[in-house]
């Protein structure tokens, strides 16, 4: 193993497409371009009197009722944590990501779509450490009977479970040790869901506007209504996973612990990186240098990068 493959990374050329986007329905157009070092994922709203930047930490959330919204001076930006996953799990680190309108498109609901064009246009390593989070002693958020925790690990792991009380989505567990295989492989491509009753409310609140079966894993009472049926027999559970890991990817920086959720949706994660980020003793920032030498820790792997299987 080379001694900077734990440097930060940011992509190799810039990444251009149009989508659609779920709850407002317009089409955006978003650029992903690489960023120098320490640059982090910054948003910027090009459609704006004058660009907006928007860095993409917990700090700028304003909104994560139906899914995690960063916002500054006023300008916003919907529907972050499908692209935060995918740049997490894809491990780019740097990135300016510049779009014309208030949400990032949805693609087909996963974050399939956006690792593939990461993939498509390369990462190159760059010549600064990472910064690691690394998490030091267990800290739990709960609502009602929905808890989300980060505990002390070698390396980034996530346990998920569920349980909607219905009958095609029962109790459903997965966990994951993080590297970029895994998580093309297994995490990626898990897609949104939505229960029909649910989206019918929504449409006429005038949300979901851009919500089809085209982006998106409608369930009614008994049966799932998109036609080619589910990517994965756990995809409900997968799907959890990849918004977790966008949400907590609002750290700013790659986490060294073991992150569990149980039936927690983006505002309790959220809820977990604030009171992570309260307790200066609950983590340290290390070097990704200095983390080689603990023995008790291990960098999360981030191997060289693989076409995603369709």
């Amino acid at each position: 193993m080379s001694s900077n493959t734990y440097n930060q990374r940011t992509l190799s050329e810039p990444v251009r497409f149009r989508g659609i986007g779920l709850h407002s329905g317009a089409q955006v157009n978003l650029s992903l371009l690489p960023a120098p070092v320490n640059h982090g994922i910054v948003f910027v709203r090009t459609d704006t009197p004058r660009p907006v930047a928007i860095p993409a930490l917990a700090e700028h959330v304003v909104d994560t009722s139906l899914a995690t919204t960063l916002g500054k001076d006023g300008v916003r930006v919907g529907t972050v944590e499908h692209l935060m996953s995918a740049l997490a799990g894809m491990g780019v680190d740097n990135a300016r990501v510049e779009l014309d309108g208030p949400e990032v498109p949805i693609m087909d609901g996963s974050a399939a779509p956006f690792a593939a064009l990461i993939s498509e246009a390369g990462v190159r390593e760059q010549e600064e450490p990472r910064r690691l989070l690394v998490i030091r002693k267990p800290i739990t958020v709960m609502d009602g009977d929905k808890e989300a925790s980060l505990s002390p690990a070698s390396r980034f792991r996530v346990s998920c479970s569920i349980d909607f009380k219905h009958p095609l989505i029962t109790e459903q567990s997965f966990e994951m040790e993080f590297s970029d295989r895994c998580f093309a492989r297994e995490i990626s491509r898990a897609r949104t869901f939505g229960f029909l009753r649910d989206v019918e409310m929504l449409k006429k609140m005038g949300l979901a506007r851009g919500g089809t079966l085209e982006n998106a894993i409608v369930v009614d009472e008994f049966s799932i209504l998109n036609p080619e049926g589910l990517r994965f027999p756990d995809e409900f559970v997968r799907h959890k996973i990849l918004d977790a890991i966008g949400d907590v990817s609002l750290f700013g920086r790659p986490v060294v612990g073991h992150l569990k959720v149980f039936k927690t949706g983006h505002a309790l994660n959220h809820k977990l990186v604030q009171k992570v980020l309260a307790d200066p003793s609950s983590y340290e920032l290390v070097s990704a240098r200095k983390h080689l030498e603990l023995p008790e820790l291990r960098l999360p792997e981030l191997g060289g990068l693989e076409p995603l299987v369709a």
